[in-house]
């Protein structure tokens, strides 16, 4: 199942809709990669709101998407995390280390503004 991605000005959201296989986080993680470098993208949001369980191994991937987009040149931070799953990550001793993380999309884009405002930049 591929999962959308928008480009918005500067920055690509990906909106995870349903529980994926582990090659669609590959897949995912692939494509943004990639899509950082042709867009030149400065940030990127993936949205799991719609997630009511996260596995290990999609926990490591977008920590991974994380560490790789930030040597592109991009800022990461994943939103809407559901406390159901936040709680259960915590108890099986998940995280996402080193991973900017917000509330909703709103505050996801609010924190990539002042992350990559540049010098010069008046406000948006």
């Amino acid at each position: 199942m591929a999962v959308p991605i928008l480009k918005q000005g500067g920055y690509l959201i990906a909106s995870i809709q349903a529980a994926l296989t582990d090659s669609d986080v590959v897949q995912l993680q692939d494509d943004l990669v990639e899509r950082v470098g042709e867009y030149r993208s400065r940030g990127i949001i993936v949205d799991v709101t719609a997630l009511d369980v996260m596995d290990s191994f999609a926990s490591r991937a977008l920590r991974g998407l994380a560490h790789m987009t930030r040597l592109r040149g991009a800022e990461t931070v994943i939103v809407g995390i559901q406390p159901e799953v936040a709680f259960a990550m915590v108890q099986l001793g998940m995280n996402l280390e080193d991973v900017h993380t917000a509330l909703d999309l709103e505050e996801g884009l609010a924190f990539l503004d002042a992350q990559t405002k540049e010098p010069g930049d008046s406000d948006r």
